[in-house]
């Protein structure tokens, strides 16, 4: 697969950026994944909901999208076939989902770095260091990862919420 950002590629995930501020606008995190076919069609969308749902897990945007494919019933092949367009460079955890759901791409903008830029972390509250080409470089089924992409773009949903 290509590793480079399409224009489709920069739509969709301009697509993950918006949703990524209606989650923020909702009361929850503001990220956002869209998981779209080889054709561009989108076959599921989720935003964070970690603010409604108090779940630090689960609720990862990333987790909701792959869970609505699974739900979905989306064929394994057209899912290996498949890009997840994440705002923000998918966790270990989600990650880890991602392959197990069968996505044969990700393409993210934030990197784990500048989110933890923004969120002014502090090593307790930094999380896991493994980067999502790190876990996916694992995977017994290649998954190409591309990103950080359009990380200003990225950046403006998160302007002020990590006070």
């Amino acid at each position: 697969m290509d590793h480079h950002l399409t224009d489709r590629d920069a739509a969709l995930l301009r697509r993950a950026f918006a949703l990524a501020g209606a989650a923020r606008a909702r009361g929850d995190r503001p990220f956002a994944a869209v998981i779209a076919d080889a054709d561009g069609t989108v076959l599921a969308e989720a935003g964070s909901t970690q603010g409604s749902s108090g779940d630090g897990t689960l609720a990862h945007s990333e987790m909701n999208a792959c869970q609505a494919a699974i739900t979905a019933a989306i064929p394994r092949d057209t899912l290996r076939a498949s890009t997840i367009y994440s705002s923000g460079e998918p966790c270990a955890m989600c990650s880890a989902a991602i392959f197990y759901t069968g996505i044969g791409r990700v393409v993210f903008g934030l990197s784990a770095a500048a989110i933890l830029h923004l969120r002014n972390a502090q090593p307790h509250t930094a999380g896991l260091s493994l980067s999502c080409t790190a876990v996916l470089a694992t995977a017994a089924e290649p998954v190409t990862v591309v990103g950080p992409c359009l990380e200003d773009e990225g950046a403006v949903p998160h302007a002020g919420y990590w006070r």
